[in-house]
């Protein structure tokens, strides 16, 4: 393949240890949310001014090795005098710049409760374009729900195989796929049941890789960790969740897989770093780095101490928050 080398060289970069990856790609409604939520307008300017703020703070580079965005950002400047574009502008600091490419998860026809992440119609033409906007990265998240007889099969199989159709077409492109299939915390179900859809999912979704031709060693895999449920009545406890999401991955995914960074998927900020800690500082014989791509996790505080005018307060959450987490990626939180 044309760009095997710069695929590789990128994904291993992507999950170095001591680093991992800011999830800076809300679409603008969620990001209408967020500011709501500090008594900010969600204009144009102000998610401007917001992503400028997480992306310029002094050294963010020393813990973040690539930063995820949406079009809209993808396509703003910095708000400095010099209005540089934020591929270019990351890029210089030594940070990957990445493009969400899904266009959201809609209901599964045929299939009740269930989602299928869409965006694959005019995906090679949108690659080509980011790549020469200076993507390198891109990011397509499946949502797999949960409950006592969910996901089916048909499900499993159609987010997958889109997965496994847009990895493809990242890497025919140059650009290295996070590969995202996200069972959900929602639910009341327990970690067993969680560990046993994640394992049923993961084994699925390789045999989909495999079968498209994707590279393994020019995929960052973003999962989920093995969780209970957030209304199921007994919580596993950090050590439970870490043991179990290691035995999981040991036992599902692929040695050749460049790294695994994980998504929070709606734990708070403390919790999610303790359980990457624990994991890293239990296991030490693992195939590939255990990072982190988070948002929620990484941009939470920042986003309070910012309210849409403290620069450097918001900042220093932020760079609070990577070093943790940064930490956490060694076993060293």
């Amino acid at each position: 393949m044309k760009y095997n080398n710069l695929l590789i060289e990128t994904a291993n970069n992507m999950v170095q240890k001591g680093k991992g990856i800011l999830a800076a790609d809300e679409s603008n409604p969620t990001c209408g949310k967020r500011f709501d939520s500090i008594g900010v307008e969600s204009s144009f300017e102000n998610r401007n001014e917001y992503r400028d703020m997480l992306f310029s703070a002094e050294g963010i580079e020393k813990y973040i090795s690539g930063v995820i965005m949406f079009d809209e950002t993808f396509r703003q400047t910095t708000t400095c005098d010099q209005k540089i574009n934020f591929p270019e502008y990351l890029s210089s600091k030594g940070i990957i710049p990445g493009i969400k490419v899904d266009t959201g998860a809609k209901d599964l026809a045929g299939f009740k409760n269930e989602k299928i992440t869409e965006g694959l119609d005019g995906l090679r033409e949108r690659l080509v374009e980011y790549f020469n906007l200076g993507a390198r990265f891109a990011k397509w998240r499946a949502v797999i729900n949960i409950d006592d007889t969910l996901p089916s099969l048909g499900a499993i199989e159609a987010n997958t195989h889109a997965l496994a159709r847009y990895a493809a077409l990242c890497q025919e492109n140059g650009i290295v796929p996070i590969v995202e299939p996200e069972v959900l915390m929602d639910g009341s179900h327990d970690i067993n049941r969680c560990y046993e859809v994640s394992c049923q999912t993961l084994d699925i979704l390789f045999d989909q890789l495999s079968r498209l031709n994707v590279m393994l060693e020019g995929i960052v895999l973003k999962p989920n960790m093995i969780i209970s449920g957030l209304s199921c009545s007994n919580q596993a406890s950090i050590d439970e969740v870490s043991n179990l999401t290691v035995k999981c991955f040991k036992e599902h995914v692929p040695d050749k897989v460049a790294g695994i960074a994980f998504l929070s998927g709606g734990q708070s900020s403390d919790i999610a770093t303790e359980h990457l800690n624990a994991m890293n500082k239990n296991h030490s014989d693992l195939k590939w780095n255990l990072s982190f791509s988070y948002g929620r996790a990484l941009q939470h505080n920042a986003l309070n101490a910012w309210s849409g005018k403290n620069r450097e307060d918001g900042q220093k959450k932020l760079m609070e928050r990577a070093k943790n987490n940064s930490l956490a990626t060694m076993g060293k939180f």
